[in-house]
């Protein structure tokens, strides 16, 4: 008797691919799957501290304390306080951050969410409630410089 393939929690399992024959190569598709992301869940009562490398999604429910952390995405939980610096494309926080936070596309903080430190982001939602003390910087696509651009181009003599 075979066994259904493996679905993760959240998802449905699909249909049994059909077999592939030797000589074939099978072609992954351009876009990822939000279910075949490497993602790291640091559940309820569980506190982690040091490097993390490689996760594309990071889930704190818990408590992380790290470094610096690149990934695709942030979500923390009601309750998960996440310590350090942290770049991402997108965050939702429901929960604490207390650090560096840089969003390179949209940052929600939710009604229980509290951005403490700094924050860096192209987009910003505030959901009622949700609160964000200390410095809010919004990314521009223009370079910040004090200094006008005919000037850059003169030669220094």
């Amino acid at each position: 008797m075979s066994r259904p393939p493996f679905s993760p929690p959240g998802t449905t399992p699909s249909a049994p691919a059909s077999p592939a024959r030797p000589g074939l190569s099978l072609s992954r598709p351009a876009v990822r799957d939000p279910a075949d992301r490497r993602t790291l869940v640091v559940g309820r009562g569980i506190s982690v501290q040091g490097i993390v490398q490689d996760a594309e999604r990071l889930v704190v429910e818990g408590t992380v304390e790290a470094t610096m952390i690149h990934a695709t995405e942030l979500a923390i939980a009601p309750g998960g306080v996440f310590k350090g610096e942290i770049e991402v494309e997108d965050a939702e926080v429901a929960g604490t951050i207390d650090g560096t936070l840089t969003v390179r596309g949209s940052l929600v903080v939710r009604g229980s969410g509290k951005v403490l430190g700094t924050a860096r982001c192209r987009r910003l939602q505030v959901e009622d409630g949700g609160q964000i003390t200390g410095r809010v910087e919004m990314i521009t696509d223009q370079p910040q410089s004090d200094i006008p651009p005919r000037q850059l181009a003169e030669p220094v003599i």
